[in-house]
């Protein structure tokens, strides 16, 4: 197993670490285009194999060569947010950049798997789609496991409780029109709703929206790299061990949940193949005019781009 790290930054640095400390794949591969540093950092971590126990190969480098025959490629390289700068903002910048590093990929490894990380998650996840030419099922954005894990968090926070009980997901597009769905979570299987009032879970509901925000606005400089990092890795692994986990990314749509046309946020199967298969749940009207909003926002900005 290969897995190529694109973005040698704090997102990407961190993911291919825990890849490499999980023994997810025989070599990991760093590139950046900033000289020495996805070297001097893939030399770092693999400095700490012999105290942390791993074997995998980390390899560092500016260009693509060593990225050939990759079965997993993880695209995190882009701008980050800065504080008061929307997703949206990254647009057009960062559809350049990843336009230009799924072509290499694509050129060198036509059969791997590609996980989006690039804001805005959703538009990014579809320009690497139509640029590689690649099946929708090996073309999966991370966004919902992020999104859920701080969904997740918040209520754990809140009810004094462990995280390991706590269940949840969030459906849409990765922005402030994320759909979380307070009615399919539960803490040790007791429905959220049984445990706090509305007005207590719309604030959580709102602070989950707002959460990569909040963590750019504390940070100063910088935007959040733990927790996504740890969400790509978690769909990373359900691949690699074809674990077969229900996760929630941002996928193709074809008529599911009544969205055609869009990459959007909802529960599949992850295995080694990559999607093999969007579970569709019943929403409320409520749910689903939130998603329609969702996943209209996300069309607007595609239909910005000239591809």
């Amino acid at each position: 197993m290969k897995i190529t790290v694109v973005g040698g930054g704090n997102v990407g640095a961190t993911a291919a670490q825990r890849i490499a400390e999980k023994e997810l794949a025989n070599e990991v591969v760093l590139v950046d285009v900033v000289a020495g540093m996805p070297q001097g950092k893939s030399l770092d971590m693999y400095e700490s194999a012999p105290v942390e126990r791993f074997d995998s190969r980390m390899i560092g480098t500016q260009g693509y060569d060593e990225t050939a025959g990759s079965d997993i490629v993880l695209i995190t390289a882009g701008l980050a947010r800065k504080p008061g700068m929307s997703r949206d903002d990254l647009l057009l910048k960062n559809t350049e950049i990843v336009q230009g590093i799924t072509q290499e990929i694509a050129k060198r490894s036509p059969n791997s798997i590609i996980v989006m990380v690039t804001n805005p998650l959703d538009v990014m996840t579809y320009v690497a789609w139509k640029v590689s030419g690649f099946a929708k099922e090996r073309v999966i954005g991370m966004a919902g496991v992020l999104d859920s894990a701080r969904f997740r968090s918040f209520i754990a926070m809140e009810l004094g409780v462990s995280v390991k009980d706590v269940s949840a997901f969030v459906l849409g597009g990765h922005g402030d029109t994320m759909v979380p769905l307070p009615r399919y979570s539960t803490v040790a299987g007791i429905p959220l709703p049984d445990l706090m009032d509305k007005a207590t879970i719309d604030r959580i509901v709102d602070r989950t929206r707002n959460g990569g925000a909040e963590i750019v606005k504390l940070l100063g400089t910088g935007s959040a790299y733990y927790a996504p990092s740890a969400s790509a890795v978690e769909m990373i692994e359900s691949i690699v061990r074809d674990q077969k986990r229900i996760l929630p990314c941002a996928v193709w749509l074809q008529g599911e949940y009544g969205q055609k046309d869009v990459f959007c946020g909802v529960p599949v199967k992850l295995g080694k193949k990559g999607i093999e298969q969007i579970i569709q749940i019943k929403l409320t009207p409520e749910e689903q005019k939130e998603l329609d909003k969702s996943a209209q926002d996300v069309k607007e900005n595609i239909a910005k781009l000239k591809l």
